[in-house]
């Protein structure tokens, strides 16, 4: 957790959604949220939520929304977002009462819990404070993210860099601590099936798995060069909804969103 966190702190998570796959990653979410969240003003709680890059967006729409993560500089930024609120804590432990919230959007911690019992926990955690109806959204890693963004980024030139993905692919968990390393610290990645069978587990209905990026977040410059042209984003994301939900394609998204919801009669 101690390399999570030391990742975290460098202070990416208030820039990465800026620009090119980061920002079609923050535009298909927003979007999927959008369509699938109950109408305001419900509450929301956004569990590692980070710096409220969602939650902001989600307040001005008139939700109510409150941010719990575990890295304290997140929250004291998230704090600061009109109409958020924020607090230190883990996804595995949550201080909200039974059937408080009408969502809970799990946006993060499913990608650093390398335990599948950890991940089904922090699932039963979200079902807890749901109110009976009440939906989830669960974001996680694709198996395969990081073979292709080793080619995007040229990772592979890294002799340090191959090993970590033959690990991921292999097992799902990417561990990474080298000193100095420049990529993605450890985490777990999914294969598409994973997060369905770690929800129903933990008791939840699940809707629905959305590949969130595609495969476009592999286009490089030409992906920067769409998402500055506001008819280009219109594009792209009516296309993206087309084939969001298409199997054979869920494993070729950098991300995925696994929608669930707690039964009406639990």
């Amino acid at each position: 957790m101690a390399d999570i966190l030391e990742y975290y702190r460098r202070g990416g998570e208030q820039t990465r959604l800026g620009a090119g796959a980061g920002l079609l990653e923050a535009l298909r979410t927003r979007d999927i949220l959008a369509r699938y969240l109950p109408a305001p003003p419900a509450s929301v709680l956004d569990v590692g939520g980070a710096t409220g890059a969602y939650a902001g967006a989600l307040a001005t729409g008139g939700y109510r929304v409150h941010v719990v993560d575990p890295v304290p500089e997140h929250v004291e930024r998230a704090g600061t977002v009109p109409g958020v609120t924020a607090e230190v804590g883990d996804a595995r432990r949550l201080r909200q009462p039974d059937a408080s919230v009408d969502a809970v959007l799990l946006l993060g911690p499913l990608y650093h819990l390398l335990e599948r019992a950890d991940r089904v926990t922090s699932w039963r955690e979200a079902a807890r404070v749901l109110r009976p109806g009440g939906v989830v959204f669960a974001a996680t890693i694709s198996r395969f993210a990081s073979l292709h963004d080793g080619f995007v980024r040229g990772h592979y030139a890294d002799p340090r860099f191959r090993p970590i993905v033959d690990r991921a692919l292999d097992t799902g968990v990417h561990r990474n601590t080298e000193p100095g390393r420049g990529f993605f610290t450890d985490a777990y990645f999914h294969r598409p099936e994973e997060p369905v069978d770690e929800a129903r587990e933990a008791g939840l209905a699940v809707d629905r798995v959305l590949a969130v990026e595609g495969s476009l977040w592999q286009l490089g410059d030409r992906l920067s060069e769409l998402l500055a042209d506001p008819d280009s984003i219109r594009l792209v994301l009516d296309q993206l909804r087309r084939v969001e939900a298409e199997p054979s394609l869920l494993g070729a998204s950098s991300h995925l969103i696994t929608v669930a919801h707690r039964h009406a009669d639990r």
